[in-house]
């Protein structure tokens, strides 16, 4: 059994205070969009909610980048170009087919680079592609008595509330993409538990 410490506090504390945000979002943003809905919020309570998680959300992306600029944390989104199709479409292939016919997984997380390719390039999608256009258009939105009426000769407000929730609707699909993943391990919670120890833990090869 060989253990890594791949997970450092402020990366664990990150993770699940960004995970709770996220649902809180999503939730709140569900009552604001399907309003009058009986088991979600009213939408007079989801706002102000939904205002001060998107506040949240934005420190919380904030602190992301800059402790992957300042620590070593940053090296795991740094795309290797060499062998790059080749380790994708054998992870996309592991994906797809080969983890239901046990087949040996491609990837072995390693100090240098605990993502594999599939998840690397997820990942810098996610949090430095969706997230700022996220974070901008709801701050967009926030402060719309400030932009113009319209865009050339569209609403600015429908523009900035179709961005937002297509944006929104491609990370929900991304957090549920997620969640599968973090079950493909060598076990059904050996990811879950590295993300709440910090060590990911799996049986030696031999």
């Amino acid at each position: 059994m060989s253990a890594l410490y791949l997970y450092p506090i402020w990366m664990r504390l990150w993770h699940w205070l960004n995970a709770v945000i996220f649902i809180v979002l999503m939730v709140t943003g569900a009552s604001m969009h399907f309003s009058g809905t009986p088991w979600l919020l009213s939408f007079n309570t989801a706002v102000p909610i939904h205002n001060a998680s998107g506040i949240l959300l934005t420190i919380s992306w904030v602190v992301f980048i800059v402790g992957n600029l300042f620590t070593t944390n940053g090296r795991h989104y740094r795309v290797q170009f060499r062998g790059f199709f080749q380790r994708l479409f054998a992870q996309m292939g592991y994906y797809g087919y080969g983890i239901f016919r046990n087949a040996p997984h491609p990837f072995h997380v390693t100090e240098e680079m605990k993502l594999n390719t599939l998840q690397q390039i997820s990942y810098i999608g996610v949090m430095y592609g969706l997230m700022p256009f996220l974070i901008i258009s709801g701050w967009a939105f926030l402060y719309s008595v400030y932009l113009p009426e319209t865009l050339f000769g569209i609403g600015i407000l429908w523009l900035i509330a179709m961005a937002h929730l297509t944006l929104a609707y491609f990370l929900v699909m991304f957090l549920i993409v997620h969640m599968y993943i973090i079950t493909t391990g060598e076990t059904l919670t050996t990811n879950l538990r590295a993300m709440f120890t910090g060590w990911h833990r799996e049986t030696d090869q031999h």
